[in-house]
C-alpha cells in the first residue's frame, strides 16, 4: 500500500502543481507528501520532477508515469467505491446453494420476492444435494435439511423436518389404511433414492423415545422428493415424505397422515453463513430476509395434535 500511496501523492503532487496542494488533498503533511515522492523516486531509481523553490514540472520519466497511472488509479478508485458502496446498498451478486429437495416447494417463493423487492440483487442459486462448503464453494448462503452444518459455519435453524406416513383418500378407499409399522408391508409403498448415494432410504419411525430405521420395499422408487409426492398424491402407494411437502396437503385434504404416532423429526431446516460482521450488505439483507419470513413458519409442519386429528378425520369419514 506504501507503493499506491506513493503513487497517489505523486499524480496528486502533478495535476495540482505543488506539494503542499497534494497533502492537503490527501490529509497529510507536506513534509510526508515531499517524503513519499521521494521514495518513489528511490524505488524507481528516477526523478520524477524538477523541483524549484516556486514550482514543481515533471521531468519525461515522470510524465510517462503520470500518463500510465491516472487510468489505473482512477480504476482503483472505483472499485473501492464498490465495495464500500457494497456495505451501504442491497445490490450485486449473491451466492445462495440449497438442497433440491426443498428448493422449489420451500425456499423459491422467498427467492422470488426477496428479488423482486431488492432488484439489483443478481441472485445465482444452485441446487444440489451435496453438502455446500461456502469457503471452497464461494456461496455467500447456504440451506441444509437434517442436522446442523460443521465446518465453522454460523447456523440457524427454521423450521422442524417431520416423516410423515400418509396416502390419497383415493387410495385407502381401495386399500385401507394399515393399523401399525408391520401392516405397511402389505401395501403398495413409495421409495425415496438418495441423489447423493443412490441408496434407498429407510423409513424412520418413533417407537417410544427412540427413533427405529425400516425397510420398507417400494412399488415405485423415485430420486426427488416432489415426484414421490406427486406419487403418493395420485393413489400410487403410501409414502413417507417431508413436512415440507405433505403438510398443506394434509391440510387441505388431499392427504392423510397414517400412524401418527410414530412420526419422527429429521432434523431441521438451517440456513447458514459465514461471520456477519463483514458481510455486504446484500447478504445480511437476505439472511434477515429468510429468518423473517421462515422461522417457525407454520406452513411446512404440523403439531402433534394437528396430525391426529387430521387421521381421525379421515377415519371418520369412511
Amino acid at each position: 500500500m506504501n507503493g499506491i500511496r506513493g503513487i497517489t501523492v505523486f499524480v496528486r503532487a502533478a495535476t495540482l502543481g505543488s506539494f503542499r496542494a497534494a497533502a492537503v488533498d490527501q490529509g497529510i503533511s507536506p513534509q510526508a507528501a515531499s517524503h513519499a515522492v521521494m521514495q518513489l523516486e528511490k524505488e524507481l531509481g528516477v526523478r520524477l520532477f524538477h523541483r524549484t523553490t516556486r514550482k514543481l514540472s515533471l521531468t519525461e520519466e515522470g510524465q510517462q508515469l503520470l500518463e500510465s497511472a491516472q487510468p489505473a488509479l482512477a480504476m482503483l478508485s472505483s472499485a473501492l467505491d464498490d465495495v464500500r458502496r457494497s456495505k451501504e446498498e442491497v445490490s450485486g451478486a449473491l451466492r445462495v446453494s440449497a438442497p433440491r429437495a426443498f428448493g422449489l416447494p420451500v425456499l423459491w417463493r422467498y427467492f422470488e420476492t426477496f428479488q423482486q423487492r431488492y432488484p439489483n440483487v443478481q441472485l445465482d442459486v444452485q441446487f444440489d444435494d451435496h453438502f455446500t462448503d461456502l469457503v471452497t464453494d464461494r456461496a455467500d448462503v447456504g440451506f441444509r435439511g437434517g442436522p446442523p452444518p460443521a465446518g465453522g459455519s454460523i447456523a440457524r435453524r427454521l423450521v422442524p423436518i417431520q416423516l410423515i406416513v400418509c396416502a390419497s383418500p383415493e387410495y385407502l378407499s381401495r386399500h385401507g389404511a394399515p393399523q401399525s409399522i408391520d401392516e405397511l408391508a402389505q401395501h403398495r409403498c413409495t421409495g425415496y433414492r438418495r441423489a447423493n448415494t443412490g441408496k434407498l432410504a429407510q423409513w424412520q419411525f418413533l417407537i417410544g423415545d427412540e427413533t427405529v430405521y425400516r425397510d420398507v420395499p417400494a412399488a415405485i422408487c423415485v430420486n426427488d422428493t416432489e415426484m414421490e409426492t406427486q406419487a403418493v398424491l395420485s393413489g400410487l402407494g403410501i409414502g413417507q415424505l417431508g413436512s415440507f411437502n405433505a403438510a398443506t396437503h394434509i391440510r387441505s385434504g388431499r392427504l392423510v397422515p397414517l400412524l401418527t404416532d410414530h412420526v419422527t423429526e429429521y432434523g431441521m431446516i438451517y440456513i447458514y453463513y459465514r461471520h456477519r460482521t463483514e458481510q455486504p450488505l446484500r447478504v445480511k439483507t437476505f439472511i434477515d430476509f429468510m429468518i423473517e419470513h421462515m422461522a417457525g413458519n407454520r406452513d411446512y409442519f404440523l403439531e402433534a395434535s394437528e396430525l391426529r386429528a387430521a387421521q381421525a378425520s379421515a377415519s371418520g369419514r369412511k
